[in-house]
């Protein structure tokens, strides 16, 4: 710290302008160069010392600038998108690379894309038009490191947090507009954009306890990120209010709901003990469910019906066809767009919460062959 210059307020830095690399150096102890290490060149930086940089950046709700003119006039005209890419390392040096001759791309598959984070994209990118407003779109891997540099660039943010902390979100949140789709409305220093995953179950179980008659009844996937568990917990509250009476799980069907489920559910179709339907967390999920009961020689719907949540288009593909509840995809992408409107117009406004609506969309896998005339 320099000599005679009082330490830093936080509060105060964030009300009075945009803390900057100098700011994060002072309270880090360390050069402006380890600083930019730290955030793009992480591997130069040791642990401890980035981890150093990282806990000021936070503290003072620090974002790497990438666009200082921009900045500078306080606008760049963009709104962010990012999301965490499962299958990115933070060094991914050693991807194949993508070949360039028409010839040699393979043919799509619709299980990788489009998927559930493609179509809030294409919301948010019509929205983004609309409004005058570039888009500029970036991935990483979880540890979130690239998400403060897209931040730099930006005018506001939304993101697709994944399984891992929300404190860099919060971080982030001190410097530049953000909403996060699905995640706990709990912290008010973002906005969010949710579906009522709890209502959804509740319509799902209920159709297949009222139009098939099902009584026995299982849910699959772990419950680890938070739409899961919220789909978990509207599982279980609809089967308790549905089928009071219901029978007990039979024996392994617990292990469905957990991170071995994959194991239990190949033990259970090579065992025949099965349930009457499985309740899948996503259409990823249940798309691994009929792949593992059609190898089984296992009948679906007849000898038991799957259904999945979410409503990407390999559902739609899949034999037989997946029922399913289909997320409001483009309009979850406009409506944070909105969200970051209202935000950038008046910085001092609320954080909002949106919850909407689902559709369910029963098809040939729970037994409803004719499925849905709108799902056309």
């Amino acid at each position: 710290m320099a000599e005679g210059r009082p330490p830093l307020d936080v509060e105060e830095l964030r009300v009075a302008r945009r803390p900057t690399v100098y700011d994060v150096a002072e309270r880090a102890g360390v050069s402006i160069t380890t600083v930019s290490f730290a955030f793009r060149q992480p591997g130069r930086v040791a642990a401890t010392t980035r981890q150093a940089v990282m806990d000021a950046a936070h503290a003072l709700g620090y974002v790497p600038s990438a666009s200082a003119r921009g900045l500078a006039r306080g606008a760049t005209g963009a709104f962010g998108l990012y999301s965490f890419d499962m299958m990115l390392a933070d060094a991914d040096g050693g991807a194949a690379p993508v070949p360039l001759e028409a010839a040699a791309v393979p043919e799509g598959d619709p299980r990788v894309f489009p998927l559930y984070v493609d179509e809030v994209e294409r919301g948010f990118a019509l929205e983004c038009r609309e409004n005058g407003r570039a888009l500029l779109l970036a991935s990483g891997a979880p540890s979130g490191a690239a998400m403060y540099d897209i931040a730099g660039r930006v005018d506001g943010l939304a993101i697709f947090p994944g399984t891992h902390s929300l404190d860099a979100v919060h971080a982030i949140a001190q410097s530049v507009p953000l909403v996060a789709f699905n995640t706990p409305g709990s912290d008010a220093s973002f906005s969010h954009v949710a579906v009522d995953n709890r209502a959804a179950m509740t319509g799902l179980v209920g159709h297949l306890v009222g139009v098939h008659g099902v009584r026995d009844l299982a849910f699959v996937g772990e419950g680890s990120m938070y739409d899961f568990a919220e789909r978990l917990a509207g599982f279980q509250d609809a089967v308790a209010a549905l089928l009071p009476d219901a029978p007990r799980p039979g024996p392994g069907h617990e292990g469905l709901a957990s991170t071995e489920w994959l194991a239990a559910l190949t033990d259970l179709a090579v065992t025949d003990r099965l349930p009457e339907a499985l309740v899948c967390q996503s259409d990823q999920a249940a798309l691994v469910v009929l792949d593992v009961l059609a190898e089984h020689g296992v009948d679906v719907p007849g000898r038991v019906r799957v259904t999945g949540f979410d409503g990407i288009l390999a559902g739609r593909l899949s034999t037989p066809a997946l029922t399913t509840v289909r997320q409001p995809f483009e309009h979850m992408g406009r409506t944070a767009v909105r969200m970051l409107q209202d935000r950038v117009a008046d910085p001092a406004s609320a954080s909002q919460f949106r919850t909407l609506p689902t559709r369910l969309i029963p098809r040939a896998s729970c037994g409803c062959a004719g499925g849905d005339p709108a799902d056309a």
